[in-house]
């Protein structure tokens, strides 16, 4: 039998206070004298303090900012006070089963434009109990599921090291070295501009975008959306949409050139569709003598990043123009050798890609079996 109970019925609720003013700000190693760490209301550490508040291992959400984000805290912490705890009074609520159980609360009184959630909000949420043999069960699976996600979220972060290692690799290793072989005479390097030409997109909005029509690049889907190529567009225009638009070619390279922040600004994609892409303003179309997939490469790459550095525009909304995309340096070699270079680099994209595919399956079946196995229906 599952029985069903308010929170502020078997849990304490208390509100985090201002940060220590002993707290050592920042992701820091904790020391002898600075041993616990100080939480705000994301899942990152916002400091260490040698005095904790809470002592006991507990569920803490954000009720400022991120309102309504859930986390599993272990014992020995100071919460600040973006953050409200959840700690359980009795032996009958096991504190690991109350975090997945939170997991998937939608919080009263939380939406949209509200910007903090106070103490009663949660303790007017009701949650369901079962029998302690049932919370560890459920606790037991959802752990299984979780230690795998986290242990595919390391692959993934030491593969994707690796490849970004052998991207910088192939274009000289870093910029110093890249240009410290051209000035040896082991390689040839010459800026971007001087090996094809950018024309810049035409304006759409996300309200033009239709189901079916003519493909289109949005800027915003170069960053969550498209890789390295592209053979079918996520978006599509009316075809009779107006002719004043500029289209990417098969073979084209498609370069973003605004973002909200200026760490992926310059990165592009191979348009490989037999149908002409139409290109959003806020991109450009580059069309040069490389090898496509070369050049797509050169754009994930740290030593290309550096050199644009300096050109982009930074704001609310950061930008950098063709001229300084175009003055970066990029080793010219035969085709043949950037072929190569490609075909290379080739196993490591893939099994970036198989491990970022295991880890959204692995995703989905954990949020299925976690809605699952707390509908108690």
């Amino acid at each position: 039998m599952v029985e069903w109970k308010k929170l502020g019925e078997v849990c304490e609720i208390i509100t985090g206070g201002d940060a220590p003013s002993n707290c050592i700000k920042g992701q820091l190693s904790p020391s002898l004298s600075h041993p616990y760490p100080v939480y705000s209301n994301g899942d990152g550490v916002y400091g260490f303090s040698p005095q904790y508040r809470v002592g006991k291992e507990a569920v803490s959400i954000s009720s400022i900012g991120n309102v309504g984000s859930v986390f599993y805290r272990e014992k020995n912490f100071t919460p600040i006070i973006r953050l409200k705890v959840v700690i359980p009074k009795y032996d009958f609520i096991k504190t690991k089963y109350l975090y997945y159980t939170l997991l998937g609360v939608k919080f009263i009184g939380t939406n949209s434009s509200l910007s903090s959630m106070k103490a009663a909000d949660i303790k007017k949420q009701i949650i369901p109990i079962p029998s302690l043999e049932e919370q560890n069960r459920i606790v037991g699976i959802l752990d299984t599921f979780t230690d795998s996600i986290e242990n595919l979220k390391k692959q993934i972060e030491q593969r994707r090291k690796q490849y970004e290692y052998y991207i910088d690799k192939s274009f000289g290793g870093s910029l110093d070295e890249m240009k410290k072989k051209a000035e040896e005479g082991l390689i040839r390097i010459e800026s971007l501009s001087s090996h094809g030409t950018f024309t810049r997109g035409r304006r759409f909005v996300r309200t033009d975008i239709v189901e079916e029509g003519q493909p289109c690049i949005h800027y915003g889907d170069m960053y969550t959306y498209y890789g390295l190529k592209a053979n079918k567009a996520k978006t599509h225009l009316p075809e009779d949409f107006p002719k004043k638009m500029r289209y990417a070619k098969k073979g084209d390279v498609v370069i973003v050139a605004a973002g909200e922040n200026n760490e992926d600004i310059g990165v592009g994609l191979v348009w490989e569709g037999e149908k002409p892409a139409a290109v959003h303003d806020a991109c450009y179309i580059y069309e040069s003598d490389f090898e496509p997939m070369y050049l797509s490469y050169f754009l994930r790459s740290g030593i290309y990043h550096l050199q644009i550095k300096s050109h982009v525009v930074r704001g609310k909304i950061c930008s950098i123009s063709s001229d300084g995309i175009g003055k970066a340096l990029i080793p010219i070699f035969p085709i043949e050798k950037q072929r190569e270079i490609v075909k290379n680099l080739l196993p490591y994209e893939a099994l970036l890609n198989n491990l970022e595919q295991q880890l959204a399956q692995r995703q989905k079946q954990y949020e299925y079996y976690r809605n699952k196995l707390l509908t108690f229906e």
